[in-house]
């Protein structure tokens, strides 16, 4: 039950923050959206900052889970190929565009406050490498040079698109995501992160 109520706990306060900015997300709140006893997430979390943790670490779940951990799809790790690599990568931007729009709006908005509260970096940190530890195996297998380097580039152009899609200044004058369009992009910075280096 202790893990059931701190799941349904961070997923709530995920979804507070998506809806109404970080402004939104207080312990009472999160109370109230999720049909808690008042001072059940205040047990749990004692502080925002504990909360906000929970969140990152919710977040990291999801996101693994959306790259195959769960057993719904074969790992990105496991991947072959810069086809099927691109249009996985294409399948996971739609989706976080789409059905996971919500989440990622969340996921920037929370990921900001580690900025400005240095007691949040080493959970932010942690909650980052899951996600990049699957993207370094990908393009190992792929024939990266340096996949770990490599990853992290993938993941600010990756992140990058999805800010610009989601929340940048053309956002809500932007068509609806088109699968094509974003298999062919993964592709490309794909096919970037795994050109040769020249120092």
């Amino acid at each position: 039950m202790s893990t059931e109520r701190r799941t349904l706990i961070a997923d709530t306060a995920i979804d507070l923050v998506a809806a109404a900015g970080l402004r939104g997300l207080t312990h009472r709140a999160v109370d109230g959206a999720a049909g808690l006893p008042a001072g059940s997430t205040s047990y749990y979390f004692r502080t925002r900052t504990a909360l906000i943790g929970a969140c990152y670490q919710r977040l990291a779940e999801l996101d693994l889970a959306d790259l195959g951990e769960d057993g719904r799809a074969a790992p990105v790790s496991a991947l072959s190929g810069r086809d099927v690599a691109a249009a996985a990568l294409g399948g996971l931007l739609l989706r976080w565009l789409t059905v996971g729009r919500e989440r990622q709006l969340a996921r920037f908005e929370l990921s900001l406050e580690a900025a400005r509260n240095p007691e949040l970096e080493a959970d932010l940190h942690r909650a980052g490498q899951g996600a990049r530890s699957q993207a370094a195996a990908m393009l190992a297998a792929l024939g990266a040079d340096r996949p770990r380097e490599a990853a992290e580039l993938l993941a600010a152009w990756t992140d990058g698109l999805l800010y610009d899609r989601l929340a940048g200044a053309l956002a809500r004058s932007r068509p609806a995501p088109d699968p094509a369009e974003l298999t062919t992009v993964a592709r490309r910075m794909i096919d970037a992160v795994l050109a040769p280096r020249v120092d």
